[in-house]
């Protein structure tokens, strides 16, 4: 195992090691990269770096040390008031990204069950299988049961009618997105606003991916419905900076139609030893950094700077998608209602196109064939693809022709086979293991190719294929000795 050196290393030869380090990481800066990634360039860059090495060591535990914090949450969380048109007296919290958003939005749904309705004693949450995964970690955390809601297959949009029917007196919060990040659609959220109203229970929007630019979207004139807090029945919802605003990650907000309800959201402690502990959202200690950069970024690229990066990604998104459908052999989920594009083929296993346009440099994302969804390629379309989309829709029709020539794979065959013999009672880690092995993966060790390996992962039940995962990133996280 690695132990720290008798000596301190100079620091030339620190950031040497770090860029060796980094040498097989996604070449993200080339505009080729369609995941994780969101590139403003290298003047916001900078803007955001200054701010966040200026704020860097400033601790966001305590706001009566460091009163400047307050205030720049306290600005960007009107920033976000007033793009989502929340009404006055609304209330919300900076936090650390989308997953602590929604996690936040869950825990105060719960505690607010707990005060106002005492009589659920087994809370429930209402989701759409298009709903992130956020919710199925925040119930798991949080002790809620998950009513799952399964969406239109033609579109991917939740029925208000299927999140009525899922609605039981346990129902603490109902879901919805703004847009999924799956497929890119977003859900009648006036319609389930509606219901959530007349059965008077909370109503999230999860927009992390899309509330930031849908606004933007419908100034450049897409037909979009209402989605925000301009529907009465929406009682909170999320959105993250670090996504489409540009801003460096840890980044989101969380909003409240009352500071009333973002009270349940809140966390004190006075019954130990030590300071006066009470926390707004779930970290305490926490640097300052991304809170500063993020109000750097906002202020540095104003209403202008925005517009001009939706215009960019709108138009690549249009192209994109309309090459997509010129495409013989594939075609589109759904036609997304923002930048989030996902296709698959009826023809060939559509995984092989992406590990054909990595051997080009592109980062696409593989999407499994789960929950009345099938297996496809996801695309998040930022500013930075706008000026590849050419290169890039010649790449697609060569990676398409490329990956129709692959023979089937036994191996996949062969897997698909096993898995249909299992009954529930036997989805065990043996049965696992032998999966695995047939698969040809053990020891957390991925193959130079992925399509095999996400077919097969595919083909899993869910809670086969979630075990599957967790042992393999067990094995992958592993002490260097």
């Amino acid at each position: 195992m690695p132990a720290l050196p008798d000596h301190g290393l100079p620091q030339d030869a620190l950031f040497e090691k770090l860029t060796r380090f980094s040498a097989f990481d996604a070449p993200w800066r080339s505009g080729k990269t369609f995941a994780y990634m969101y590139d403003a360039g290298p003047e916001v860059d900078a803007v955001a770096k200054r701010a966040y090495t200026q704020y860097l060591s400033e601790n966001g535990l305590d706001p009566t040390a460091f009163p400047s914090l307050m205030m720049l949450e306290n600005e960007l969380v009107g920033i976000a008031a007033k793009h989502l048109n929340a009404p006055e007296g609304a209330a919300g919290s900076f936090t650390s990204g989308g997953t602590e958003s929604c996690m936040l939005s869950v825990k105060t749904a719960r505690d607010h069950a707990r005060a106002m309705k005492p009589h659920i004693t087994a809370p429930e949450i209402v989701l759409p299988v298009t709903a992130h995964a956020a919710f199925h970690k925040a119930a798991h955390y949080m002790g809620l049961k998950k009513v799952l809601v399964p969406v239109n297959e033609a579109d991917h949009r939740v029925r208000p009618e299927a999140i009525e029917a899922a609605i039981t007196p346990n129902t603490v919060l109902i879901v919805a997105s703004a847009t999924n990040y799956s497929h890119g659609t977003l859900d009648p959220i006036e319609a389930i606003g509606k219901i959530a109203a007349e059965r008077n229970i909370l109503f999230h929007v999860d927009g992390c991916i899309g509330a930031w630019l849908l606004p933007f979207f419908k100034r450049l004139g897409a037909p979009l419905p209402a989605f925000d807090f301009t529907v009465p029945g929406v009682t909170s919802m999320s959105m993250d900076w670090h996504k489409y605003a540009y801003c460096p990650k840890g980044a989101s907000v969380v909003l409240y139609r009352t500071k009333a309800l973002r009270q349940f959201q809140l966390f004190a402690c006075a019954e130990y030893t030590g300071y006066t502990l009470i926390n707004t959202t779930i970290l305490s200690s926490k640097s300052a950094g991304p809170l500063a950069a993020a109000w750097a970024v906002l202020n540095f690229l104003g209403d202008e700077g925005y517009m001009r990066f939706a215009k960019r990604i709108y138009e690549a998104t249009q192209k994109i998608v309309a090459g997509i459908e010129a495409t013989p052999g594939l075609r589109l989920l759904a036609r997304p209602d923002t930048c989030l594009i996902a296709f698959t083929s009826d023809e060939f296993p559509v995984f092989h196109v992406i590990d054909e346009m990595k051997k080009k440099d592109w980062l696409l994302q593989a999407q499994f064939g789960a929950m009345g969804s099938t297996e496809n390629v996801h695309l998040s379309v930022g500013q930075s693809n706008f000026e590849q989309v050419d290169e890039f829709l010649k790449d697609l029709k060569e990676a398409v022709a490329a990956a129709r020539a692959i023979p089937r794979s036994n191996v996949v065959a062969e897997v698909k086979a096993e898995v249909a013999k299992l009954s529930p009672a036997e989805a065990s880690p043996q049965a696992l293991a032998h999966l695995m092995d047939v698969a040809g993966v053990s020891g957390g060790k991925l193959p130079e190719r992925m399509a095999d390996l996400n077919q097969i992962l595919g083909a899993l039940p869910p809670k086969l294929a979630e075990m599957a995962l967790t042992q393999f990133f067990n094995d992958m996280y592993t002490a260097k000795r």
